[in-house]
Order: structure tokens, then sequence, then C-alpha cells
């Protein structure tokens, strides 16, 4: 059986061809989506301002560690995908960084 990791998950990308209900929809929930709403969780959290342009959404995933930060992403960039073509949301290419979070190093200030 192979070693799980858990990975955090920034997937990026840009609005493209919204339509007016979504812009719409968007908007009326802006203020559920701002710096506050940015967490990583398996569901995702979805971040966005008015002006429409840009989105992230943030992913916890585990995954194999043999699979690396590149399966990581690209589950990531599936659940985005999914979830905003769930909603008719209109985006151009994704793109996304990953980190392992069982590798990461921690710097403590004092030792």
């Amino acid at each position: 059986m192979s070693t799980q990791h858990t990975y955090r998950v920034i997937v990026r990308g840009t609005w493209d061809g919204l339509t007016e209900e979504a812009r719409a929809r968007l908007l009326s929930a802006v203020d559920e989506h701002g710096l506050s709403a940015m967490q990583f969780t398996e569901e995702g959290s979805l971040t966005y301002d008015r002006v429409l342009k840009h989105f992230s959404f943030r992913f916890v995933v585990v995954s194999d560690a043999e699979d690396g930060e590149e399966m990581a992403s690209a589950i990531a960039e599936d659940r985005a995908e999914t979830l905003l073509r769930n909603q008719g949301y209109g985006h151009g290419e994704l793109r996304s960084k990953a980190t392992d979070m069982d590798t990461m190093k921690i710097n403590y200030k004092g030792r």
C-alpha cells in the first residue's frame, strides 16, 4: 500500500464567456468569496472580486506520495473544472501550484 500525502493546491483562472445570469449570481455572492474566504478545503474554496476577471480555488488533496504534486494538481484542476461547469461559469485555462504538506520544512524562530 502506498503512502498518502496531503497537498494544498491553488488553482487559478480567468472568467471567460460568463452569461449575464452567471455574472449576476457571482456578483450577488462576491462578499462571501473575498479574502476572508481563503481556506484550503477538500470541497474547494472559491475566491474572486467584483471585477470578475480572475478567480482562484484552494483545495486540500490527499493522494499517493509517489504520484507527487503533478497528480495532486491534476486532481484539484479536475475538481475546479467540475465545480465551474456545474454552476455554468465560463473560464479560460486553469493553472495550479501544489505544496506537499508532509514534506514541507517549517522553520521555527528562536531555535
